[in-house]
C-alpha cells in the first residue's frame, strides 16, 4: 500500500481534483470544455517535456520559455513576410535547437553552471525577440498550411493532441528503450561514476539541452500556429507551469525522478485546476498562490523520495557486507 500511494496518490489526487471540478464548477465537464484543457495542456505539456529531458541529466535550462518566445517570433515573422509554411516551421525548430546547442556549449565546455547559463540565454533570447519585433506582435491572416498544425483535427481528434502525443512516445522512447536513454539516466544520476565507466556524459548534457531547446521550438511553431500571432513574451506564462509540471510529475510514478508520463498527468492537473478555478468565479491571483504551494510541495515530496530511496540503497549494501 506504501509503495502504492508513493507512485500514485498524487495521480489520484489530480483526478479527484477533476471531479470535484466536474461537480462543481460550471460547464467544467462539457466536452468543449475537456477539448480546450487537453488544448492548453498540448503547449505546456511538450514543453514541460523538453525541460525534463534536460533535468535527467541533472541540467536545469530555464530559458525554455524565452526561446520559445524567440522562435515564435522567427516563425511568425516569416509566415507574416510570405514565405513558405515550411520554412518558418523549419526556422522556428532550428532557432531552438540552436539555443540549445548554445546552452549546452556553455555548461559542458565553457563549464558555465546550466542555471546561469540559461539565464544567460533567456536574456539574450529576449533581447533578440524585441529586436526583431521593436515589441509590436506579428498578427495577421495566415496560411491555413500553417494554422492547420494547430488548428486542425484528424481522425476527429485535434492536431495539438496528436503532436503531443508524438512528442510523449519520442521522449519516453528515448529515456527508456534506448541505450542513448540509458546513459542521459546514468549522467543525471552519477556523473562521475558514468564518465569513468566510459559514458559521454559531457555528450549526454550537449544532447539533452538540444533537445530542449527543439521542443521549446516546437512549442512555439503551435503556439503561433495556434494565436495567428508571433509575440516577444507569448511563451512566458508557461514558464513556472512547465517547471510545476515536471517536479510535480516527478511525485508520481516514478518518485524522485522527472518521468514523461508523470509530467502528462502533472501538466493536465495544472490546466484543469486553472479552469476549474475560473469557472467557479475564484480570483486570477489565486491560480498563482495555487501554483506557487504546488511547485515547494512537489519539490519536498521529490526530495523525500529520493532520500528514502538512497537510505533504501545504503541499507541493502550494508547487509550484503
Amino acid at each position: 500500500m506504501r509503495s502504492f500511494l508513493a507512485k500514485y496518490a498524487t495521480a489520484l489526487a489530480g483526478l479527484g481534483v477533476v471531479i470535484w471540478f466536474a461537480a462543481t464548477a460550471p460547464a467544467f465537464a462539457s466536452a468543449a470544455n475537456f477539448t480546450l484543457i487537453l488544448k492548453e495542456t498540448s503547449f505546456l505539456a511538450i514543453l514541460a517535456l523538453g525541460f525534463a529531458l534536460a533535468l535527467v541529466t541533472a541540467e536545469l535550462d530555464l530559458s525554455i520559455a524565452e526561446v520559445a518566445s524567440l522562435a515564435a517570433v522567427v516563425c511568425g515573422f516569416l509566415v507574416h513576410s510570405g514565405y513558405p509554411p515550411a520554412l518558418a516551421i523549419a526556422a522556428g525548430l532550428g532557432v531552438g535547437a540552436a539555443c540549445g546547442l548554445a546552452n549546452g556549449f556553455a555548461v559542458t565546455v565553457l563549464n558555465v553552471p546550466s542555471l546561469i547559463a540559461t539565464l544567460g540565454m533567456a536574456a539574450i533570447a529576449k533581447g533578440l525577440g524585441f529586436m526583431l519585433t521593436q515589441g509590436v506582435a506579428f498578427v495577421g491572416r495566415w496560411p491555413a498550411d500553417f494554422t492547420g498544425l494547430a488548428r486542425g483535427n484528424f481522425l476527429g481528434v485535434p492536431n495539438l493532441l496528436w503532436w503531443l502525443i508524438l512528442a510523449s512516445i519520442f521522449a519516453y522512447a528515448l529515456v527508456k528503450w534506448t541505450r542513448t536513454g540509458a546513459h542521459l539516466v546514468a549522467t543525471g544520476e552519477a556523473e562521475e561514476a558514468s564518465r569513468l565507466a566510459g559514458i559521454p556524459t559531457k555528450r549526454m548534457k550537449r544532447l539533452a539541452l538540444l533537445l530542449t531547446g527543439l521542443f521549446a521550438g516546437a512549442t512555439a511553431v503551435l503556439l503561433a500556429a495556434s494565436l495567428s500571432s508571433a509575440a516577444p513574451n507569448m511563451a512566458n506564462d508557461h514558464f513556472l507551469y512547465a517547471i510545476a509540471a515536471v517536479l510535480l510529475g516527478m511525485t508520481m510514478f516514478e518518485p524522485g525522478r522527472p518521468n514523461v508520463p508523470g509530467t502528462l498527468v502533472a501538466a493536465f492537473t495544472l490546466k484543469a485546476l486553472g479552469n476549474g478555478l475560473i469557472l467557479s468565479g475564484a480570483p486570477y491571483y489565486v491560480q498563482d498562490i495555487v501554483l506557487g504551494a504546488i511547485i515547494v510541495g512537489s519539490v519536498a515530496l521529490s526530495a523525500g523520495a529520493l532520500g528514502r530511496a538512497a537510505f533504501v540503497k545504503r541499507l541493502s549494501f550494508r547487509t550484503a557486507q
